[in-house]
């Protein structure tokens, strides 16, 4: 997933919110080596030199992973660009890719083992070692706690929470909403059985049983930590998209009240509201 010694590339560097990130990511300390845009005028953002095609961000600046700002329209490109020139960890932030652009991103990425963390995504974060992302970092206190988010801005107040409440935030990693994300709950449980954290946090939506399989998932891998779930749009009535694209209710099975009823008989603790989520 990810393990703090990355070097960065940003996508769309030169945009509006690929400038303003960038800088922000910088401040934190994320080693951000390069950015890639097709506006040849630029040649340096924040002091990062700016290239136009992300196989010269691997090979001038040897850059492993990319955080991707480019609209939706270019970023099927981007994406591809960036996996056929070797890099190995995409976070997608772009949100509204078409359905059928990111079915094509995926199904390289898994051809060419890339790991792909989004669209629509918050990002990643290593309190005090490395953000690859948009979340505010002031709401992630270093600790032992991982959190796993379909939802973004749910994952910046439940990380303030167990900042201030609780032990803090070993890492927060923002899977994203739509429909085809390049990752999902069970990879992300893999990821914290192999750094060995027990204790996770679990943010879950409408629409779908990922969070149920992911669980299940970490069970059978073993898994012997602490999880504790929280669900964003309780109310949410059938067929009504919640903000994000993927998070539609779609007969009994997507209902949280299901997925609630079903970790509860797993032994799962589902938390009511934000402020049960302590440890």
């Amino acid at each position: 997933m990810t393990e703090g010694n990355e070097k960065v590339c940003v996508q769309g560097i030169t945009g509006k919110y690929g400038k303003f990130h960038t800088e922000k990511m910088l401040k934190y300390g994320t080693n951000i080596v390069c950015g890639v845009s097709k506006n040849s005028s630029v040649k340096e953002i924040a002091g990062v030199p700016v290239l136009n095609s992300a196989e010269d961000a691997v090979k001038i600046y040897k850059a492993d992973t990319s955080v991707v700002f480019v609209p939706a329209r270019f970023a099927k490109d981007a994406v591809t660009e960036a996996i056929y020139a070797g890099i190995k960890k995409i976070i997608i932030i772009t949100e509204h890719i078409p359905i059928h652009d990111m079915i094509e991103i995926y199904s390289l990425s898994k051809e060419k083992n890339v790991k792909i963390i989004g669209p629509n995504c918050p990002g990643i974060i290593i309190p005090s070692v490395l953000k690859i992302g948009i979340m505010p970092e002031k709401a992630f206190k270093p600790g032992d706690i991982a959190i796993i988010s379909k939802s973004g801005t749910l994952m910046y107040e439940v990380a303030n929470q167990l900042s201030v409440n609780s032990s803090g935030i070993k890492i927060a990693i923002g899977l994203g909403g739509d429909p085809v994300t390049g990752t999902n709950v069970s990879e992300a449980f893999d990821y914290i059985i192999k750094k060995g954290i027990k204790k996770t946090v679990l943010i879950g939506e409408p629409g779908g049983n990922e969070e149920i399989k992911g669980i299940k998932h970490a069970i059978d891998k073993g898994y012997d930590g602490k999880i504790k779930t929280f669900f964003a749009g309780k109310t949410a009535p059938e067929g009504k998209t919640m903000g994000h694209a993927g998070a539609i209710v779609e007969g009994r099975e997507g209902s949280i009240a299901y997925k609630e009823s079903y970790l509860k008989s797993m032994g799962i603790d589902v938390s009511e509201k934000i402020s049960d989520l302590v440890f």
